[in-house]
């Protein structure tokens, strides 16, 4: 079994916790609240700012081109690939993409871009490809889930959504996979035991993601625009 597949294995209870959570079911019966589909676009525009930022950092750390390529491809899809599945949830919602830009991070989004962050700053290229992998695998997993539950046609509200993640992140976790298979093999106990420990993190505050935007989390005292 590879280092990626141990990890998958050990965070499964996770990817079927978030599976089973009432946002991605809202997802596959297509009754989210208006509300809660602006609160995830919102977060999930500043969570992507920063995983584009943690990209560049990788970067910088990469010894050869064939590692940056990876992660430029992924600051590319970001920009210009997953404003589609965004676009869908705003179009349910009845608000344009632009209006739900530049809004504070709430406890778990920011808790979530923080841990990621000090990973990609005080970690190695492996600890930074096993922070981020568990979000391109956990939707990667709705997704064809869901193709295959739903069976989407569409008339479904999220058919863009689901298709997308079905189909489209695929790419980035074999990618991360791989590598991160490769940098496991040279890896000490320690550097080991610490990507395990960020995969795991990370899958966790992938469940808190949605938890955030289903129950609309915000900060227990409101934080203005203008501190």
């Amino acid at each position: 079994m590879s280092f990626s597949q141990e990890l998958r294995q050990q965070g499964n209870y996770i990817f079927e916790a978030i599976y089973d959570h009432p946002f991605v079911r809202g997802i596959a019966e297509g009754n989210l609240k208006k509300e809660q589909l602006i609160h995830y676009v919102k977060q999930d525009f500043e969570y992507l700012n920063a995983y584009m930022r943690i990209y560049g950092i990788a970067i910088s750390k990469s010894s050869t081109r064939d590692e940056i390529e990876v992660f430029n491809e992924q600051i590319q899809f970001i920009l210009h690939s997953e404003i589609h599945p965004h676009n869908n949830f705003c179009r349910m919602a009845g608000v344009s993409y632009e209006q739900l830009q530049g809004y504070p991070l709430s406890p778990s989004a920011h808790h979530y871009i923080r841990h990621m962050l000090t990973v990609a700053h005080e970690g190695s290229l492996g600890e930074i490809m096993a922070v981020l992998l568990p979000c391109p695998w956990t939707y990667l997993d709705i997704g064809q889930r869901l193709l295959d539950e739903v069976k989407p046609t569409e008339h479904h509200p999220f058919y863009e959504w689901i298709h997308f993640y079905g189909s489209h992140a695929d790419g980035v976790t074999s990618k991360f996979c791989n590598r991160l298979d490769e940098w496991a093999l040279k890896s000490t106990d320690e550097e080991l035991a610490r990507m395990r420990e960020h995969f795991m993190l990370s899958c966790q505050l992938e469940y808190m993601f949605w938890d955030m935007a289903y129950k609309l989390e915000e900060w227990p005292v409101p934080v203005t625009l203008n501190i």
